[in-house]
């Protein structure tokens, strides 16, 4: 699941224990992941810049403290937000003090009102993507072996002079790699290239997006079946789960075109209600898929 909004019951005063209920809720219930978008401010699709919305990373550490067994993962970390080797500390820091359970999810950026509303450099798609794969190739840097490869980082965008990392992730050889996006010429070709995962969108191109990817693992010598396959959307499932039986035929559906993991993004004033709902009339009814 990811956190679709934060207009929760009882605002500000409250968010802390409801995001304490909300992750406590969905570990308990058997979700394998927890997701948070990485945005200062809240996206179009939910209200806009006057909605509120939390950090990213300071929310996920608050998650890990409330979870014993789920991933935790940015869905997905703008590269335009922070130097890659802080990056690579972030979620090296959340992935120990997780007992090892981070996740990098990570993407180009899209949200240009928001950084340059607050001052962030947002520069163009093409050197974004060129960005986000020097920065992949700097966590994957930091987190060789026990200590990092250690030898300078020459690229065209960040250069490093000692990508060393200490203490170390506790997961091996690395935290997970997700990489977020269906573009099928530079997105789809860099999943196949470094990541673990890919994050996808429902819709009528889904197959498609899917044989781009084998195609890009075949000319990039990468084992497809090695990557995960995920997708993202809202989860409707009302208080009441009135939704559920049509939920559980759509994840049904995903999982006969290839999708190994769905990640519902979860929204309303009461999201533990939400999250309760999904959890006992959802999860157990794919538990076989």
């Amino acid at each position: 699941m990811e956190l679709g909004d934060y207009a929760w019951e009882g605002g500000p005063a409250r968010m802390a224990d409801t995001l304490a209920d909300i992750a406590r809720t969905a570990d308990d219930a058997g979700f394998a992941l927890i997701g948070v978008g990485d945005h200062l401010w809240q996206g179009p699709h939910a209200g806009g810049p006057e909605q509120p919305e939390l950090e990213c990373f300071t929310t996920l550490a608050v998650i890990a403290a409330h979870t014993r067994r789920c991933l935790l993962a940015p869905v997905v970390a703008g590269v335009h937000f922070r130097e890659p080797a802080v990056l690579a500390k972030t979620v090296t820091t959340l992935d120990v003090l997780s007992g090892g359970r981070a996740m990098l999810g990570v993407g180009a950026g899209w949200y240009e009102e928001e950084a340059v509303g607050l001052g962030i450099p947002f520069p163009p798609l093409g050197e974004r993507f060129a960005r986000l794969e020097e920065a992949i190739q700097v966590c994957l840097r930091m987190w060789h072996g026990e200590r990092g490869d250690e030898r300078p980082f020459e690229g065209e965008h960040y250069r490093l002079e000692r990508p060393l990392n200490l203490p170390q992730s506790l997961s091996r050889p690395h935290p997970p790699i997700m990489i977020g996006g269906g573009g099928e010429r530079r997105t789809l070709r860099l999943v196949a290239r470094y990541a673990d995962a890919c994050n996808l969108y429902p819709g009528p191109d889904l197959p498609h997006k899917l044989d781009v990817l084998r195609r890009h693992c075949e000319d990039e010598g990468r084992d497809y079946d090695a990557i995960e396959k995920t997708c993202i959307f809202p989860f409707a499932v009302g208080d009441d789960a009135a939704g559920a039986g049509e939920l559980v035929e759509q994840l049904r559906g995903l999982a006969a075109s290839g999708i190994q993991t769905a990640i519902g993004i979860v929204s309303g004033p009461d999201p533990v209600r939400q999250v309760e709902a999904i959890g006992k009339h959802v999860v157990p009814a794919v538990a076989d898929v």
